[in-house]
């Protein structure tokens, strides 16, 4: 991938191209205008948010860019001091966070240590004063949602990490909440099982069709399980879009650079010619690029390694074409 990107303010990328030409689903969660501060420093700044009906939606960024108090204001937890929050078109600002139709899988995954499997499974239908039987075949539902039954009678104690997620996830899952809010909960498992847990909850998500709101600041994690991802940088959206529109067509640097590893080159738009602007870099290539900038424009081309071939020095004829360059490698890492 190669691609210009710009460098705008964030308050001036809420969304992408991708994000705009999709086929919309009905909206779920939406955001409009949210502004939080604490002690008057501004957490979140102006945030939109359209989260559809059914998706898996990742809020990704660097500590302190907001994502966990964008869904925490989504559970009720934390207030806007500006703006609105709707659920199924429904406003729930004032509506506290118990009664709103969500429920939250926390990065410790907040298991009570003295109950049973069943019993923090059944946890919130209890305190619903719903009858023990209907409690009890929920539970059961869920056990097997989360490949755990044969385990009701086990304490959290005796369980794996792998484990005691999957009865975080059931718990949540139990009271058939509108909208799943997860809040970075593979982040205390070993890569192995965090990778292997990674399949099991985009499975049982699609399964379900629940609307999910994953916090990550894992980049891997976001693209690899979200339909898609806002990045958020100091408070702002930085972009919007599916994991290969963020990743191939980022709007600003600091998204080219925070989505895996890249190159850039700065440089100056020459000419365009059939919708490739060709860039002149000081003192390095030529780059041929699928994006029409004004000519004379100065850019910041982003070239992701793994579209870089490498090919045996051919004999020069004239000046190196386009997007070619001399190199020697030094070493190599995997």
């Amino acid at each position: 991938m190669m691609a210009a990107v710009g460098e705008p303010h964030p308050a001036s990328a809420q969304g992408s191209r991708a994000d705009a030409r999709a086929q919309p689903r009905p909206t779920a969660v939406e955001l409009r205008g949210v502004t939080v501060r604490y002690k008057g420093v501004p957490a979140l700044n102006a945030v939109d948010l359209a989260i559809r009906e059914g998706e898996f939606f990742s809020l990704l960024g660097p500590s302190g860019c907001g994502k966990t108090t964008t869904l925490n204001i989504i559970g009720g937890f934390v207030q806007p001091d500006i703006g609105d929050v709707l659920i199924d078109g429904r406003s729930v600002r004032h509506m506290p966070a118990y009664k709103r139709p969500v429920n939250t899988v926390f990065q410790s995954y907040a298991l009570f240590p003295h109950m049973s499997v069943a019993e923090n499974i059944g946890f919130g239908p209890r305190m619903a004063a719903e009858a023990p039987a209907a409690i009890a075949e929920r539970v059961r539902e869920a056990l097997a949602l989360v490949s755990l039954a044969g385990m009701e009678e086990r304490r959290p104690s005796q369980l794996s990490g792998g484990q005691q997620q999957r009865v975080a996830v059931a718990r949540a899952l139990v009271n058939r909440p509108a909208v799943l809010l997860l809040d970075e909960p593979l982040g205390a498992l070993d890569k192995s099982l965090r990778e292997s847990m990674q399949t099991e909850l985009r499975g049982l998500q699609q399964r379900l069709g629940v609307t999910t709101v994953f916090v990550t600041h894992d980049q891997n994690e976001a693209l690899t399980m979200a339909d898609r991802i806002v990045i958020m940088r100091d408070g702002w959206v930085e972009q919007i879009g599916a994991p290969t529109e963020v990743y191939q067509r980022p709007v600003s640097r600091f998204v080219a650079d925070f989505l895996g590893a890249a190159n850039f080159f700065r440089g100056r738009v020459e000419r365009v010619v059939d919708g490739a602007s060709l860039v002149v870099v000081p003192d390095g290539p030529t780059l041929a690029v699928p994006s029409s900038r004004a000519i004379g424009s100065q850019v910041t081309v982003a070239l992701r390694p793994e579209s870089i071939p490498l090919a045996s020095p051919a004999a020069a004829n004239g000046d190196p074409a386009p997007n070619t360059t001399t190199a020697a490698s030094t070493s190599s890492r995997f």
